[in-house]
């Protein structure tokens, strides 16, 4: 086992912070504001959007010719700091993975930063993979987590994914993956870990290298 791959967004930290929630708020924003969707069919078509595509990013640029860099930098214009605070007992924990340690999110390269900078965890990871690491296309879909597993040489065996999403942790499972699951709610077969929070990260990993 060489690397751990964590997710962002509510798995980082919780989804109590409702982080979020301002992002989802400002999609809607661009999507009625900025691109002119009437008020009424934003919902309906984020959803068609997520379902077909994974994330609303993909549908505005194949049917509204969105420029998704426009659209990363507003919809990530969020107040980060005033709904996250420093975590020193993640920071404590990432610090005992011996792993390389990297950060893969649906989210833009800014985005994680600044929420790594309210967490204070400014240099615990080797790398962040945004949206763009396989031109926008988004987990669940197999060629971002290609493209991240090209960038760090390593074969999916050797790699463990930490994700709030189940479905996310389907494709790295089917990768090869070792899967831990960060929250509650259901837990599919594919999982091999679930936990409450990114903290309790290492000790499930140190289990698996004493096996």
């Amino acid at each position: 086992m060489e690397a751990v791959i964590f997710d962002l967004d509510n798995t980082l930290y919780s989804p109590e912070r409702q982080l979020f929630s301002l992002i989802d708020v400002r999609i809607n924003r661009y999507m009625h504001e900025v691109v002119g969707i009437p008020l009424g069919e934003v919902d309906g078509l984020r959803r068609r959007y997520w379902a077909e595509y994974g994330v609303t990013l993909q549908g505005l640029i194949r049917h509204y010719g969105v420029d998704p860099e426009d659209y990363l930098e507003y919809v990530h214009d969020v107040d980060v700091a005033g709904r996250l605070r420093p975590d020193p007992q993640l920071r404590q924990a990432l610090g005992e993975i011996p792993q390389r340690k990297v950060v893969f999110t649906n989210g833009s390269r800014g985005h994680a930063l600044r929420v790594l900078d309210a967490l204070d965890l400014n240099g615990q990871f080797e790398q962040i993979f945004d949206i763009r690491v396989a031109d926008y296309r988004p987990k669940p879909f197999t060629e971002p987590y290609r493209q991240v597993l090209r960038s760090l040489a390593l074969a999916p065996e050797c790699c463990v994914m930490v994700e709030d999403s189940p479905e996310n942790l389907r494709t790295a499972k089917q990768l090869g993956m070792r899967t831990i699951l960060v929250g509650g709610g259901e837990c599919p077969a594919y999982v091999d870990a679930r936990i409450d929070s990114a903290a309790q990260v290492p000790q499930v990993v140190s289990e698996w290298m004493a096996c």
